[in-house]
């Protein structure tokens, strides 16, 4: 199918095409892994490595959900051992910069966070 075929997206809709895609990279372990990342290329265990608290089976479920949609680059090298190394493709690149700037935002807001939400729970 042609890109021009395709419906104008827009992400308010219900059908959208993009609520899926926003689904795996703003989910729990799609930031985290497009931030890991975002600097170079990683094997599988270096990712689960610092990628703190995510099972195998997670990060590989959310590995092959974010190549399938084009912001993952997946390559096996045949050496020996053989592995698998996994960098960001250009459109993941374009995704991760303003997904990087949302994640220091929130790392230098949360003394502010935690403030509100235990103002918040002392007034329930």
């Amino acid at each position: 199918m042609r890109t021009a075929d395709l419906p104008e997206a827009n992400v308010f809709a219900r059908d959208c095409a993009s609520r899926p895609v926003l689904q795996n990279i703003t989910g729990r372990w799609g930031a985290l892994v497009l931030a890991a990342l975002a600097d170079d290329t990683h094997r599988f265990s270096e990712l689960r490595r610092h990628v703190d608290g995510i099972s195998e089976r997670m990060l590989s479920q959310t590995l092959q959900t974010l190549e399938r949609d084009g912001l993952v680059h997946r390559e096996v090298l045949t050496s020996i051992p053989p592995h698998v190394e996994y960098s960001l493709t250009g459109l993941g690149h374009r995704i991760v910069t303003p997904l990087l700037a949302l994640l220091s935002l929130v790392e230098v807001s949360v003394p502010e966070i935690i403030a509100a939400q235990i103002e918040h729970d002392r007034s329930r």
